[in-house]
């Protein structure tokens, strides 16, 4: 029998990291991240592999979320403050890169941070709830399915929930793959 110093999950974790390596090398020069370090003189910001986490809670959830984001409709994420602050971890800043795996650990998209408000959970409102784009887009759905996701968040790292509880409000922006193009993105015709 050979032991591994890694865990049981020893080789599924190299294997996983070295995906979401190779998935890094190739979403950077998709996206154009490498090009004004030359010309700026600036380390570029796709030079350091960002974190790749997935959405959601388990599998199932990561999946349907993540084409959610690969559609165009899921342009904001949300999650409670307080486990940031326990794991020792900023919270996301304007800026920032994120590798978003789907629910078998595969890195499938690469966003970019471009807002960040931290709010109590009761001043959250439709706009951002919409912006989720998970069931009809309002925010008693929202609600409906945050809460008890934010309840278990808080556990993890024994805390409570309730309406005062910071929520951080994260908005994004797919960089990788390209966005799907919509009607709105085609330009008219030209006629003369």
């Amino acid at each position: 029998m050979t032991t591994n110093d890694e865990g049981p999950h020893g080789s599924q974790d190299e294997a996983r990291e070295g995906a979401v390596a190779a998935y890094w090398a190739t979403a950077r020069k998709r996206a154009g991240l490498n090009r004004l370090d030359v010309v700026v003189g600036q380390q570029a910001i796709g030079a350091v592999q960002p974190p790749a986490w997935s959405f959601g809670s388990d599998p199932e959830e990561a999946d349907s979320l993540l084409e959610l984001v690969l559609a165009g409709r899921k342009t904001a994420t949300a999650s409670a403050a307080e486990p940031y602050a326990h794991q020792g971890v900023s919270v996301p800043a304007p800026g920032d890169l994120s590798i978003i795996l789907d629910g078998a650990g595969r890195p499938r998209a690469l966003i970019v941070t471009t807002s960040i408000a931290v709010v109590p959970y009761r001043d959250v409102d439709e706009a951002h709830a919409a912006a989720e784009g998970e069931g009809d887009l309002s925010l008693a759905h929202w609600r409906r399915v945050h809460e008890p996701f934010f309840r278990g968040e808080l556990a993890e790292v024994g805390s409570t929930f309730d309406d005062t509880t910071p929520v951080v409000l994260e908005h994004f922006r797919l960089l990788d793959p390209k966005p799907p193009r919509t009607t709105a993105d085609v330009p008219e015709p030209v006629t003369t």
